[in-house]
């Protein structure tokens, strides 16, 4: 494995860097993750010619990282040779607003692995989900990939540097809107996962009572008007309360763990979140706590645990990175994954079993089985 990162912004730059990093490498996949400002299309279609005989997917970002730094409006890829990769299939599901396209992308899946997803080993599969950031379409797919396999599908939402006017996927020379991208790997190495927020419950809870949930949209918690029922649990007011966002979410707690749902906006007397609340459902209130500090004790547990990381591939939420920036610790996070082959991209959402925000879902690769 290894990971190459571009600042051009040129497609033919940019494709020219990752060929000169990637020299003495036969990539069996590229994973690539790269800003708007460079033209997916053109960037896309450039490296297949490249690199032709690699798988290469990816999606575009509101900002990447790679060992040791985190940038922005650049391009970051990882390649994986045989030594790594034994097989990977993409399925792309070109409609996410369609009922049955994971059931399409498992067909391929199943007809190019000769098996039953349900049947597949977790522990020698993993998958891999990249969606349009703005479909509003992840937990529907999350969670008929649960239905249909034990095999742990890992991601991010694509961004698109903070316009949220258009995000886009990638597979194989093409770019795709409103769609999403499944890989399907069988590793020749080990993996694992690490899934790190940095936030602890506060002793005051918020019950959903009305939501709409299409919209991600919650009404009512605590049966009066949820901006001001939120307002109240953070100590603020209706008109100071978007304030606390980002320091303040609210998190579904399972097994004292958060799966965070981050607001988007107050609309009114309601809220929107980035993420589905379900009626009924019992949210914490959330506080920060330091993202730098968490991220490197749950990375050396991890390397502890293991032995050794061989590489990394990080779906860092855009709410953690503007939380980074504005209290300057971008350095010290990138810090964190210098002496680890690691990839990764700002998003607007992350997924691991679930779909969630303000969170770092990772997936770890380490030497051997």
């Amino acid at each position: 494995m290894k990971a190459a990162y571009s600042i051009n912004t040129a497609p033919d730059e940019v494709t020219a860097d990752f060929e000169k990093q990637f020299k003495g490498i036969k990539p069996r996949a590229i994973l690539l993750f790269s800003s708007p400002a460079i033209d997916p299309q053109a960037l896309n279609e450039k490296m297949k010619k490249a690199f032709g005989n690699a798988t290469i997917f990816g999606c575009t970002t509101s900002g990447e990282i790679v060992s040791g730094k985190m940038l922005k409006q650049s391009a970051v890829a990882m390649a994986f040779s045989d030594a790594v990769l034994d097989q990977i299939k993409l399925s792309v599901i070109e409609d996410v607003s369609k009922e049955n396209g994971v059931n399409q992308a498992f067909a391929a899946f199943e007809k190019h692995y000769r098996g039953s997803m349900l049947d597949l080993d977790p522990s020698k599969y993993v998958g891999i989900i990249l969606v349009d950031g703005l479909s509003k379409a992840e937990e529907r797919l999350i969670d008929k990939i649960g239905d249909l396999t034990n095999v742990t599908f890992i991601g991010g939402s694509a961004g698109d540097d903070l316009q949220f006017k258009a995000t886009q996927v990638f597979a194989d020379g093409k770019v795709y809107p409103n769609a999403a991208v499944l890989a399907l790997l069988k590793p020749k190495v080990g993996f694992d996962f690490i899934k790190t927020q940095s936030f602890c419950p506060l002793d005051k809870e918020l019950l959903a009572t009305k939501v709409n949930e299409a919209e991600r949209e919650v009404l009512q918690f605590n049966n009066m008007p949820a901006a001001r029922a939120y307002a109240e649990a953070v100590g603020a007011s209706v008109e100071e309360a978007s304030k606390y966002f980002m320091t303040n979410p609210v998190g579904l707690m399972i097994d004292g763990e958060p799966y965070v749902r981050s607001p988007q906006q107050i609309k009114g007397n309601s809220m929107v979140f980035y993420c589905n609340v379900k009626e009924q459902m019992k949210l914490s209130i959330l506080k920060s706590t330091d993202i730098v500090d968490d991220t490197r004790k749950s990375v050396e547990a991890k390397k502890r645990e293991l032995g050794n990381i061989k590489g990394i591939i990080n779906f860092h939420c855009i709410l953690r990175t503007l939380e980074l920036e504005d209290k300057g610790q971008t350095e010290e996070y990138g810090i964190i994954f210098s002496d680890i082959p690691t990839i990764g991209f700002s998003t607007y959402g992350e997924q691991c079993i679930g779909h969630v925000n303000q969170t770092s879902t990772m997936l770890v690769f380490k030497s051997g089985k």
